[in-house]
Formats: C-alpha cells, sequence, structure tokens
C-alpha cells in the first residue's frame, strides 16, 4: 500500500490534514469521504509526490504568462463532460481533447495537467496548478465532483455556469461599445475643429480688429491650448484617458481603494443600479452551483467571496461566512449588509427553511440576469439622448462663438 497525504474540510468546515495508506488515489478518495471528509487535496506521498510537485513547478512555469481564453475553457469543460459521460478513463479523455487542440497554451495545459494525472495526482490538484487557466471556483468544483463521483454532471454545470457568465459580459461590453465610439469620434472632430479651422477665424478677428464678446475669447483661449499649450491640449485629451486608467488600476490595487470605487460605483445613477445587478446575479449562481456541487457551503463562501469581483460584496459575504460558522443563519448577515434588494434576502431566507438554498440562489441568478439585460437596454437608450444633448451643445457653442463676431463685422461693413 502507498501513503497518501490529504486536505479536507469537516463537516463544521474545518481544514483537516493528515495521511493514510490506500491501494491508489481512488481508494484514498473513498477512504477519506468514509471519514465524513471533503477532500480538497491528496498526493502520494514519496516518490509521486516528487513528480507531482515537478510537475507543478513545469506546468506553472510554462503557463505563468499565458492566460487562456474564457470560451477555450468552456469548450475544453463541454467535451470533457461528454468523454466522461461516454465513460472513457479521464486520462485518456485528456490525451484526446490534448490531441484535437492546436499548438498554444491550451495543448501545453492539457498535456502537463494529463501528465500530472498519470503521475497519481486528481483532477482538481492537476487543475490548481494551473491558475490561469483554471481559477478556485472551478477547482473545487472538479473536486466536488471526483468526490460525489459525478464529474461528468459537475463538468457539465461548470460549462454552463461560465457560459452564462460570459454571455452577460459580452452583452454589457457590447452595449458600452456604442456610446465608446461615437464620444471617441467626436473628440477626435473637435479636436480637428480646434486645431485647424478655429485659427483661421482668429486671424480673419484680428485682421478686421473686431471686438470679440467673451464666449469667443473662451473659444479662442481654447483653441490656443489645444494647439499651443504646455502640454498641447490635443496630447493632454489623448493621454487623459490612459492616465484615468492608470490612476483607477493603481487605487484598486489596494483592498481600501476596490472598496471605495466599488462604493461609488454603486451610488451612481442608473449606472449603480447595473453594478448592483450584475454584481448579485454573479455571486448568487456562484454560490448556487458550488452548494449545488456538494462544496461545503463555508468553503463555498469562501471561494464566491474571491470571485465576487466587487469588494463591497466580497464584505458583505465575509460576514455571511462568519456568521454560518457561528451556527447563525445566512440571511439576517446579508439583510444587515444592505447590499441586496429584500427579495433576494428572502428567497435566501425560504431557501434555508426549506433545504435548498443552492435552488433559491440560482433563482435569483436567472431573474437578475434578465433584469440586467432590461438595465443594459435603459443605460443606452439613456445615454444616446444626453451624447445628443452634450454634443449639440459642444457644436452650438461653437457655432455661436464664431459667428457672433461675424455677424458684428458683417453690420460694421454694411454701416460703413
Amino acid at each position: 500500500m502507498a501513503t497518501f497525504v490529504y486536505e479536507a474540510m469537516n463537516q463544521g468546515g474545518q481544514e483537516v490534514k493528515d495521511e493514510l495508506e490506500a491501494l491508489s488515489s481512488e481508494d484514498a478518495l473513498t477512504k477519506i469521504r468514509n471519514l465524513g471528509y471533503f477532500p480538497t487535496r491528496i498526493r502520494e506521498k514519496g516518490g509521486a509526490k516528487a513528480k507531482a510537485a515537478t510537475g507543478k513547478k513545469k506546468g506553472a512555469r510554462r503557463t505563468a504568462f499565458r492566460r487562456i481564453k474564457t470560451k477555450t475553457i468552456t469548450q475544453i469543460t463541454r467535451q470533457l463532460s461528454t468523454l466522461q459521460d461516454a465513460g472513457l478513463p479521464i486520462l485518456r479523455s485528456l490525451r484526446i481533447l490534448e490531441e484535437q487542440q492546436k499548438p498554444g497554451a491550451m495543448k501545453v495545459v492539457l498535456h502537463s495537467v494529463a501528465e500530472d494525472i498519470e503521475g497519481g495526482s486528481t483532477l482538481s490538484e492537476a487543475c490548481s496548478r494551473h491558475p490561469k487557466a483554471f481559477n478556485r471556483l472551478y477547482v473545487n468544483m472538479v473536486a466536488a465532483g471526483e468526490t460525489g463521483g459525478v464529474l461528468d454532471v459537475i463538468l457539465q454545470r461548470l460549462a454552463e455556469f461560465m457560459e452564462k457568465a460570459e454571455k452577460l459580459k459580452r452583452k454589457i461590453i457590447g452595449a458600452m461599445i456604442y456610446p465608446a465610439v461615437v464620444v471617441m469620434f467626436s473628440l477626435g472632430i473637435v479636436t480637428g475643429i480646434m486645431i485647424f479651422v478655429i485659427p483661421k477665424f482668429k486671424d480673419i478677428f484680428m485682421d478686421f480688429g473686431v471686438t470679440l464678446p467673451p464666449v469667443t475669447m473662451i473659444l479662442l483661449h481654447t483653441s490656443d491650448w489645444v494647439v499651443l499649450g504646455t502640454p498641447p491640449g490635443w496630447l493632454v485629451m489623448i493621454g487623459a484617458p490612459f492616465a484615468f486608467y492608470a490612476l483607477f488600476k493603481l487605487i484598486r490595487s489596494s483592498q481600501g481603494g476596490r472598496f471605495g470605487v466599488d462604493f461609488v460605483a454603486l451610488k451612481i445613477p442608473v449606472l449603480g443600479n447595473l453594478v448592483q445587478k450584475n454584481s448579485v446575479s454573479r455571486f448568487t449562481r456562484t454560490l448556487g452551483t458550488l452548494i449545488n456541487a456538494g462544496v461545503p457551503i463555508l468553503e463555498a463562501l469562501k471561494i464566491t467571496k474571491e470571485t465576487s469581483g466587487n469588494e463591497v460584496y466580497s464584505r458583505a459575504l465575509e460576514k455571511v461566512h462568519d456568521s454560518i460558522r457561528e451556527g447563525e443563519s445566512f440571511a439576517a448577515p446579508l439583510r444587515a449588509a444592505g447590499v441586496v434588494d429584500g427579495l433576494v434576502v428572502n428567497m435566501i431566507d425560504v431557501g434555508e427553511e426549506t433545504g435548498e438554498l443552492d435552488k433559491m440562489l440560482l433563482k435569483v441568478a436567472d431573474t437578475y440576469d434578465e433584469e440586467v439585460d432590461v438595465a443594459v437596454a435603459s443605460l443606452v437608450s439613456l445615454l444616446e439622448p444626453i451624447m445628443v444633448v452634450v454634443l449639440g451643445g459642444i457644436v452650438g457653442f461653437i457655432v455661436i462663438a464664431l459667428f457672433m463676431p461675424l455677424v458684428s463685422l458683417i453690420s460694421s461693413v454694411s454701416g460703413g
């Protein structure tokens, strides 16, 4: 018999580290489950352990700087689920998928995962060595599938989860493309007017010695700043978005900064409503999927907290985690945090009472996905008239500023 070192979670959500003797990794998993534990990591002690460690370093080095698209991971997950459902061994399934892949990061990852499994690792342990490809949510879902003997079902749920999350992300990004393109072209046109058109009018006004009204002086000074400023205004306008993005990333690099940015985003009219619904949909779907897969509630909350994408909700989930660990309910601390609607809290409360928390969370996620669609459509419909008004105001200002002196000039010439 070989000796296996394992890490697991007990029924109370506490971490357990120990070792046991077993004929194989599958036998070790069975023994750990019989002890009433939820295994999160297992490896053979000695030679296999060393081999796994070597594989970890090698795989990590090869994929450290390669982020793989979610679409690719989703396709691989769905295909792996189909192969597992057909009864193929996991190693054979991975080799088939590796052969089908074109040369690239995904092929390297699949090869490394297959090598690790051949060396005695579980699929979840092998996946955990490639965080750029498989996040913690993915690894824990796979571990739950291995523990419950329903890996094919869990992989199918994972694929569906990632597809829905990616669809929602694409929808929001797609809605923002039109306003962004319009604003970019508008700024380009206005900058061109400031650089090439306004200076010509300035020369005309100077030649005729016309007394310029304040609005025209503001326009001429703005044009001078764009062309002759130190640094030139056109350079500032080009660099401002990049500087803003760098500042945004710098602020979000700290936990306090992330909380501040996310808190302010939630308070912005219209946009805050979209951010809230998107965040609720994301954390309820993640948590519901994990609980449905058999992951212990405390571990599921930890994973959801880390993958929520919003520090305000992350802190609220941390309070929920601490509450449940102390034997209290899920709904009470979430209600106290004030980050979700009463409907969400009530549905979670009902889910706790009936023992179907996972189903209630997934229903909340489906409901909020639909509301996000409505919120995105509302935001786009609101942005269009705002852009028309703002751009019309800019054009109107330029026209008025240029034609007021021309009217005075024409009047003086006609009078002469």
